[in-house]
């Protein structure tokens, strides 16, 4: 706001020294006056009144009448009082012009300047929920009277599908028909929701539309994603191990993405008793012992819930080690070690101590979310079993 207004300011007073400069630099001879004036006009009126005697076109008694008339009227038109310069005071004049200058301009401004806002605010108002279905509620009308547009009903089924609404995205993904059918994200986007509507099963069709993804694009993120979670699913780990480390590949490292599908690699790789990626190198030596729950949170504990012992680096936030299994009975056992661990460069037995803590997740995502249920974090020392960790708060 006065990055604008010191320019316009500054503009403002420009104009008005151009506009006022015959003010400010008056000429340097005397204005004439109003009595000066007169008596010129009178003049020239008595020579010609002359020139008209002696031309003979006036005789001797109107001219003397007339001339008498001329001087008498002379005479009042020229008094003294009227001996003033015709410009008046040129410092009322500059006063009276910079205000309704000034006044006019602001008037302006404030009433535009308004005007403008407002409608540059109502552009900016972002599109309500309600204004959204309705654009796609319109779009679907419009689909309905062109049913062979298949890219339409591709697009359609896409904005069903941001909008919650699966069964009506899984309908328009059938009427987009051949069009899906060479588009491995779309094939996957289909997949999945597909899945969803079956609470979570890939049997028939979704598998079909995952493997049609990945023949077309062996790298497809979703497809992979889905192929993973489908062999988890049917406790295929060995598979899920497979395809989900392919998938890490393409992501970048330390980032959220990442770090979700590494813990699911190590969760297959235990469920599945397989080895890890770094048993070369891994150690035997780690953290164990139980984890209990209160009293007063084990009436919020559900089957399916999701338990996670994470060990981390003292003032780190990426953890090292990470155990993932279904909630059973209190107290469940654990045990934390290089098998468990995130990254082959940063393994729990190479650390003096590590802060470990337990979270019961409700969706089994990686990152925390409100109304978890957590334990207080603990620095133990590396080698340490039969530790005790209490789950004994609810994640705000």
């Amino acid at each position: 706001m006065t990055s604008f207004l010191i320019p316009a300011v500054l503009l403002l007073i420009l104009v008005l020294v151009l506009l006022l400069r015959p003010l400010f630099f008056p000429a340097k001879e005397s204005a004439t006056s109003r009595r000066q004036m007169n008596a010129a006009i009178y003049r020239e009126e008595l020579d010609k009144l002359e020139a008209d005697r002696l031309a003979g076109r006036v005789d001797s008694a109107n001219y003397d009448q007339t001339h008498a008339e001329m001087r008498q009227r002379l005479f009042q038109d020229t008094d003294e009082a009227d001996d003033l310069a015709v410009l008046g005071s040129p410092k009322k004049t500059i006063i009276g012009i910079c205000l309704f200058v000034a006044l006019l301009s602001a008037g302006i401004y404030y009433y535009l300047g308004e005007a403008n806002r407002i409608s540059d605010k109502s552009a900016e108002q972002s599109m309500t929920q309600e204004s959204v279905e309705k654009m796609v509620a319109e779009f679907a009308a419009k689909m309905e009277k062109d049913p062979d547009n298949l890219k339409g009903w591709a697009m359609l089924a896409r904005s069903y599908r941001i909008l919650g609404r699966n069964t009506d995205a899984a309908n328009a993904y059938a009427r987009a028909g051949s069009f899906v059918d060479g588009d491995p994200q779309l094939l996957a986007d289909y997949a999945d929701v597909l899945a969803s509507n079956a609470n979570g099963s890939f049997a028939g069709k979704p598998q079909e539309l995952i493997n049609k993804a990945l023949i077309l694009d062996p790298n497809n993120l979703l497809a992979l994603w889905l192929s993973g979670t489908a062999a988890f699913n049917a406790q295929n780990y060995r598979a899920a191990v497979q395809t989900w480390e392919k998938l890490a590949k393409q992501l970048p490292p330390d980032t959220d993405e990442a770090r979700a599908i590494a813990a699911s690699i190590a969760e297959a790789r235990s469920k599945g008793g397989l080895p890890s990626a770094v048993t070369s190198a891994m150690s035997t030596q780690g953290i164990s012992g139980q984890v209990g729950i209160s009293s007063d949170l084990q009436s919020k504990v559900q089957a399916g819930d999701t338990l996670m012992v994470i060990a981390r680096k003292p003032g780190e936030r990426m953890p090292v080690a990470v155990l993932r299994t279904a909630v059973t009975a209190f107290p469940m056992n654990f045990v934390l070690n290089d098998a468990s661990a995130m990254s082959p460069n940063a393994l729990i037995s190479q650390l003096p101590e590590v802060s470990v803590e337990v979270r019961i997740s409700k969706t089994g995502m990686a990152m925390p979310e409100s109304g978890d249920l957590i334990s207080t974090p603990k620095t133990i020392k590396v080698g340490t079993n039969n530790i005790r960790l209490m789950i004994n708060q609810v994640r705000p």
